[in-house]
């Protein structure tokens, strides 16, 4: 089915971006709900991004390149903030604050002085200052890294191309609970909306 997709795309929707003059690393939402066995939202294809993740994020900072952290955080009780996504995706109340589930994952957890955006919708980008924060730093390109690929990277990507952002996703480094959507996911940010590209390319431009 994906060699016959790509066959159909080819030549419509196959152009490439590529890097701009300055990156930007968005660690998307990699809270501990995603990786904790037993947990309503755990995904294995997120416990597998990690390491790839957590590589990622120290080349950055070796390098200088700026990081930011996103997270989901609700009001508990009333989560009126939530709006109709926790009506449709309920289990989304568990990200509040003081829930282990909520809490950065450890290996790839930000540092003092790392910036860290508080969201309540899946794009990273709708209500939220990531977008000034970008330009106002001289970005143009934001590289992806995180969790979900269908849900809040998919929603990330598609909105920092409608900010003027190029929008790099690092294949290894973002995961879902499935790999049928992670694929699909995958290859419509790569045909539409961004550059889905290795661990190693990423690695390679930032040195």
């Amino acid at each position: 089915m994906t060699e016959q997709a790509a066959d159909n795309y080819r030549g419509v929707w196959d152009g490439r971006i590529g890097f701009g003059r300055k990156t930007a690393l968005l660690v998307v939402d990699f809270m501990q709900g995603y990786t904790t066995p037993g947990s309503p939202l755990y995904a294995e294809g997120v416990v597998e991004a990690i390491p790839h993740a957590a590589e990622v994020l120290d080349a950055a900072r070796r390098h200088g390149v700026l990081v930011i952290h996103t997270n989901i955080r609700y009001q508990p009780d009333s989560f009126q903030d939530g709006g109709v996504w926790v009506r449709k995706a309920p289990v989304m109340k568990g990200m509040v604050e003081g829930n282990p589930h909520a809490a950065f994952c450890e290996e790839v957890a930000p540092r003092t002085g790392e910036l860290v955006i508080s969201k309540q919708y899946p794009s990273s980008f709708f209500g939220t200052s990531l977008a000034t924060t970008l330009h106002a730093q001289g970005v143009d390109t934001v590289t992806l890294v995180g969790c979900s690929t269908s849900g809040c990277i998919r929603a990330t990507a598609v909105d920092g191309l409608q900010h003027g952002f190029r929008v790099m996703v690092i294949r290894e480094a973002v995961g879902d609970r499935h790999p049928d959507p992670h694929e699909a996911n995958l290859f419509d940010i790569d045909s539409k909306y961004g550059d889905v590209i290795s661990k190693t390319a990423f690695l390679e431009h930032v040195a």
